[in-house]
Parts: structure tokens; C-alpha cells; sequence
């Protein structure tokens, strides 16, 4: 029988999110008492129906002041970092949140005797990092984070799929509403996880159950090609629209004047430079067991998942005739 976990005080940098929702949930049902350190509490308050009252308590922290962090930390002893920008603009720029950032959560752990450290980075940006701005930032906050705090955790999720998930929703609403969809890079060859395997592997390793000081890297049980992920979620969203490549640099000129605008862009020239890396699991952390097995996680394949919420982008909705409900006899 496995021993009693004992409750901890966890702090969570950037909580309230599409992953740190699922990770709060998994780690209140362990007992552990959580602060969700964001920069809006006043907009996180539905952290708190996933555990007991009290039990969860969203708190003011902005990762690029240091003070905001050491308040944060103080009395923790676990601190998760979940905190990540798709886009570098004004003060939020990459360098500022994910290498900056990190390490003032990474030096703020270590200063106030935190035991555990687990830091969320992103599958392949040690791949990407010669083109990408982002995944140079977030290698960096890697080597920031390891510095400062030498048992650190690292985890390198691959794109996430999920209810609410950024990517494949987004595409589903592009296939509702495109008469063609751009295909930028096609061949580059993804390994969605499933946030929920991810979330799980995050309360693990918050919990010291694999070892610390090294870096994880998590994909899902499929590798399919961008021009791949396009058809299914196409089958998915019931749309039969053609799919019309677009060369990298015609790409990022698309995407300069959207840089501009006033809301997050739908494109950035940096994604483009994303889209055009391999984005899978390393054949060093899989001889090394960096992955899924070393949390003993099997995970879970898009098949189980997608269809549960992706069906919203079909012409008729839960209503196409095969996501209609059975007739009662």
C-alpha cells in the first residue's frame, strides 16, 4: 500500500489557467493546501470550488517584480511555475517573463527553503531556440531556473489537447469559418499530450516522485504531421475545406501587420518560425526515460478525447447525425 501523502502549502505561479486548473484539482484532492499566485486574483476566484473552503486561495504575484514573488513563496513548500506568454509585447516580452521571470521564482524558492521546484517549459525549445525568440527565452529560463534552485524539475509538454485547450479549438473555429485553411509547415511533425496526463505528471513530480534535477520531456502516444493535425480535426469539426500551403516567408509577412493589433494575433512571425521545427519527444529522453514512463503514465490518445468536445464545430453541433444521442426505446 503506498504511504499517505503528507499536505503541503503549494504555490502555483499562473494557476488559474488551462493547465494549472487541471494541476490544482489533482493536488487539492491530495490534501495540499495551494495558493494560485496571478496577477488578476480578483479574476481567479473559480480555483477555489476545486478543493474545501479554504483549502485553495488565490493571491496577488507578478512574476517580473521579484518582491511580488518572494511574498508569494513565503511558508511554501512546493512552488510550481506555470506562467508563459504566446506573444512578446511591452513589458510582458518573453525575455522578461520566461527567463526573467523564472528566475526570480527559481532564486525566491531557494532563498525561502522551499523543498520542491517544478518549472513548466515547452517540448523541442532546444531544438527551436536558433530561430525562435520564444523557445530561446524559454531555454534560457531553463538554464536560469537550474542555476539558481540545482534540483529543479523540468517539464517539456508538447501542445496540449483538452476542453479549452488554444490550439486545437482555435483550429476548429478557423474550419467553421474558413472557406481554406493555411497550412504553414506542413510536414513539421507534432506529439500532442493530453493536459490531463500533463497535470498529473506536474502533482507528481510537486509530490518527489521521480527525480529532481532533470528535465522531462512529455508527448502524447501519437507523432502526426501538422498537415496531419489539420485533416483530423477537420474530421473532427465535420469541414471538408482545402488546405492551401503557405511558404514560411510569405507566412510572416502575413503575420508583421497583425503584431499591430490591439488583441493577441492569430499569427505571429515567430510561430511561423515554430511551426517549421519538429516538435516530438528526443530520442535522448526516451533512452533515458525522461517521459511519460518515468511517472508510470500511460497517455492518452486524441481519439479518446477530442470527440468530447470538438463536435462544437460541426454544422449541427451535438446534433450531426454521428454524435446524435441514441433513441430511447
Amino acid at each position: 500500500m503506498m504511504d499517505r501523502i503528507e499536505p503541503k502549502l503549494v504555490t502555483i505561479f499562473g494557476g488559474a489557467g488551462f493547465v494549472g486548473t487541471q494541476i490544482v484539482q489533482a493536488l487539492a484532492k491530495s490534501g495540499h493546501r495551494i495558493r494560485v499566485a496571478v496577477r488578476r486574483p480578483g479574476l481567479a476566484g473559480h480555483v477555489k470550488m476545486f478543493g474545501s473552503v479554504g483549502q485553495i486561495q488565490p493571491i496577488q504575484a507578478n512574476i517580473r517584480n521579484a518582491a511580488s514573488v518572494q511574498h508569494a513563496v513565503r511558508g511554501a513548500d512546493i512552488v510550481i511555475n506555470l506562467v508563459g506568454v504566446g506573444q512578446s509585447r511591452g513589458v510582458q516580452s518573453f525575455v522578461a517573463v520566461h527567463t526573467d521571470g523564472a528566475r526570480h521564482i527559481a532564486e525566491a524558492a531557494k532563498a525561502a527553503g522551499v523543498t520542491t521546484l517544478v518549472h513548466m517549459s515547452a517540448l523541442g525549445v532546444d531544438m527551436a531556440a536558433g530561430v525562435s525568440d520564444y523557445a530561446a527565452s524559454k531555454l534560457d529560463g531553463e538554464v536560469a531556473v537550474l542555476k539558481a534552485f540545482p534540483t529543479a524539475i523540468i517539464l517539456r509538454p508538447s501542445i496540449l489537447f483538452g476542453p479549452g485547450d488554444g490550439f486545437f479549438n482555435l483550429m476548429g473555429m478557423l474550419a467553421r469559418m474558413l472557406p481554406v485553411l493555411p497550412l504553414i509547415g506542413g510536414d513539421t511533425r507534432f506529439q500532442p499530450a493530453y493536459v490531463g496526463d500533463v497535470a498529473e505528471a506536474f502533482a507528481m513530480a510537486a509530490e518527489g516522485q521521480v527525480k529532481a534535477g532533470k528535465i522531462y520531456e512529455l508527448g502524447g502516444p501519437q507523432i502526426e504531421t501538422y498537415r496531419d493535425l489539420m485533416a483530423r480535426i477537420q474530421r473532427e469539426a465535420g469541414r471538408k475545406r482545402p488546405m492551401l500551403p503557405i511558404p514560411s516567408g510569405i507566412a510572416k509577412l502575413l503575420a508583421l501587420p497583425m503584431s499591430f493589433l490591439p488583441f493577441p494575433p492569430l499569427l505571429t512571425a515567430d510561430q511561423v518560425e515554430l511551426l517549421g521545427v519538429d516538435n516530438v519527444v528526443s530520442d535522448a529522453a526516451i533512452r533515458e526515460k525522461r517521459t511519460f514512463a518515468a511517472f508510470g503514465i500511460t497517455p492518452t490518445e486524441m481519439d479518446a478525447i477530442l470527440p468530447s468536445y470538438m463536435y462544437r464545430f460541426r454544422k449541427r453541433g451535438q446534433y450531426d447525425r454521428d454524435n446524435a444521442p441514441a433513441p430511447i426505446l
